[in-house]
């Protein structure tokens, strides 16, 4: 009879995750290239490892708010745009009439 064998790791591992989006985990790290005491490159690295709703209640919401991850974001954006060429076309309209 052959024996059973339980997924004890992968249970930890979800557990493990579930832990994580839970509470969120922040890795934060600089990169930095100088010569001569001159910085030349400082890169800042921060990752935020979160469930959505935990980042919300943290006040992360950037992905509302980005263009190219919101689909609300870019109708905003283009209509931003448009509201602004609209504003342009009627400044060169009024100084076309007054010339």
């Amino acid at each position: 009879m052959a024996e059973l064998k339980h997924a004890v790791n992968a249970t930890g591992l979800a557990d493990i995750l579930e832990r994580v989006l839970d509470k969120g985990i922040v890795i934060a790290g600089d990169i930095k290239i100088q010569i001569a005491d001159i910085d030349l490159l400082t890169i800042k690295i921060r990752l935020l490892v979160a469930s959505v709703d935990k980042a919300m209640e943290m006040g992360i919401n950037w992905w509302q708010e980005d263009p190219y991850l919101s689909t609300k974001a870019k109708e905003k954006e283009q209509q931003r745009i448009q509201e602004d060429l609209n504003q342009r076309i009627l400044r060169l309209e009024a100084q076309s009439n007054i010339t």
